[in-house]
């Protein structure tokens, strides 16, 4: 394998209060993803992104062409992406931030990502976007349907019933088996939103059901991150 992903790192003023990991969507760490982790800078945590895509050249996208992410998608794996997770993990580790108060958060493919490491690593909490790949997995991973019932730390998942590649339906399989795991876990359902309802640079960016999940994100992590 070759060697873990870069990292887009990101100081809060003053001692951190804990660490977030951010987890790209299917475009890159680009400039939305950048300042999605500089906010959470600014919120006073030590904020890390991985760049799941270094093993195809590191290339971020912009919205206009969902195609252009096809190869650098299909070449991620399973065994890849948990390691540039870890990479992370071990950032904000070195930096003194325990597991404890470590939380991730992912969008679109990253909120796959997200639960799967809630399930599969130790994390204080995690919150997933519009993370797909709910009954068929994705990149290796067992459906999240499946990973759910093994979660490991708070899970809130955030969805829009317009969503056209996530149905509620799957959704609601999702709610069920993620509260079969035992953890403290949410599902928010907006049903005005469609996919990508977070991001301000895409169609679909909603502006009150973005701010809405902006606050229960930031509240979740105070919440379970002992802040």
């Amino acid at each position: 394998m070759s060697e873990p992903a870069p990292l887009s790192i990101h100081h809060p003023d003053g001692e951190p209060r804990g660490g977030i990991v951010v987890v790209q969507e299917a475009f890159g760490v680009n400039d939305h993803i950048e300042e999605v982790t500089r906010r959470f800078a600014a919120e006073g945590w030590l904020a890390v992104a991985p760049h799941l895509f270094h093993r195809s050249g590191d290339p971020s996208f912009g919205y206009e062409d969902i195609s252009l992410v096809f190869p650098a998608m299909q070449a991620l794996t399973a065994e890849g992406v948990l390691a540039d997770v870890d990479a992370a993990l071990s950032a904000l580790s070195s930096a003194g931030i325990p597991p404890e108060r470590t939380g991730i958060v992912g969008f679109c493919m990253g909120g796959t990502v997200a639960l799967v490491t809630a399930a599969q690593r130790d994390v204080a909490a995690a919150v997933s976007f519009y993370g797909g790949g709910v009954t068929v997995g994705r990149f290796g991973f067992r459906p999240l349907v499946e990973e759910a019932l093994d979660l490991r730390a708070p899970w809130l998942g955030l969805y829009g019933d317009l969503d056209q590649g996530i149905p509620v339906e799957e959704v609601e399989q999702l709610r069920s088996a993620a509260t079969s795991s035992g953890q403290p876990t949410e599902v928010v359902r907006y049903p005005e939103a469609a996919h990508g309802f977070h991001c301000d640079v895409r169609d679909s960016f909603h502006p009150e059901c973005a701010a809405d999940a902006w606050h229960r994100t930031l509240a979740w992590f105070d919440e379970h991150l002992g802040a």
